[in-house]
């Protein structure tokens, strides 16, 4: 199967927009405050893989258009979930239900991921409120930003769900697990200062248009360096979690070998010596 582009990506719940080797994969979704319905979920992976298999983008923007980032989880539209038949509208039994919502869950979270896995930075700016699923989202970006007004719940608890599409895995190495248990057991809602204290929010910008500036600025700062140093930067920072230091140590110095002789080396060795911007390939 032919790799998907940007240029052939079509959803009705998501666009891309790309401008000077940054990408913003915007939630298109506003009418519904971009709740996360079958399209989204389905779409979401597509829009990723085009991204990342797009060589002149080096940074991904995930942004939001309307005046929130994400309601969370649109149950109303994916009643296969909490229902009791299945996607062709046959009654299930209890395991069968069981069963039907684990392929369901597994394949919600598999979309999520495709996000975490992109080889590309994935900044977050986001606006408004950011629920439950929106949480998962953001967690699986490298960096988050906030306008002053964002709001932010883990907020299945409320709703008698426990959060399962990457909250709970991924916020304990971003926030420590006492914050995320904080979060997750009450389903508080916490404003972008608390968010930016507890560190879930890298920066808090004035409005939601001062926070898509704010990332789109990030976003070219990063894509001004080596794509190879900065990939090779997420591949070594992704590999040593959860093991020694002595096992980070020797997976980058294999890393290193292998990219020492980049014409981009060269080129920074080049661009310092003539005391000007470096002007990277990626090769």
């Amino acid at each position: 199967m032919r790799a998907p582009t940007i240029d052939s990506f079509h959803s009705d719940v998501l666009t891309i927009e790309v401008d000077d080797h940054v990408a913003t994969l915007w939630l298109d979704r506003p009418e519904k405050r971009n709740a996360m319905g079958p399209d989204f979920w389905s779409d979401l992976p597509t829009a990723m893989a085009a991204i990342g298999a797009d060589r002149d983008v080096r940074v991904v923007v995930v942004a939001a258009k309307g005046p929130h980032f994400s309601v969370g989880l649109d149950l109303t539209a994916m009643p296969s979930i909490t229902g009791p038949g299945g996607d062709d509208g046959t009654r299930l039994s209890v395991a069968g239900r069981a069963t039907h919502a684990r392929a369901e869950i597994v394949r919600l979270q598999a979309s999520v991921t495709s996000v975490a896995d992109c080889p590309l930075p994935v900044i977050a700016a986001v606006h408004g409120w950011c629920i439950g699923g929106g949480v998962d989202l953001i967690a699986a970006c490298d960096i988050r930003m906030a306008s002053a007004q964002a709001q932010f719940s883990v907020r299945e608890a409320k709703v008698a769900i426990v959060a399962d599409l990457g909250s709970l895995q991924r916020l304990p190495a971003i926030i420590g697990r006492g914050h995320v248990a904080e979060l997750a057991f009450t389903g508080k809602d916490i404003t972008a200062a608390r968010a930016e204290s507890i560190g879930l929010i890298n920066h808090v910008s004035a409005d939601a248009d001062a926070v898509l500036a704010d990332a789109r600025d990030m976003a070219a700062e990063i894509a001004a360096n080596s794509p190879l140093a900065v990939q090779g930067t997420k591949a070594v920072l992704a590999a040593g979690e959860g093991r020694s230091v002595a096992d980070g140590l020797d997976y980058v110095a294999t890393w290193n070998a292998a990219f020492l002789s980049s014409d981009d080396l060269m080129e920074a060795m080049a661009a310092f010596m003539e005391k000007r911007p470096g002007t990277y390939t990626g090769n």
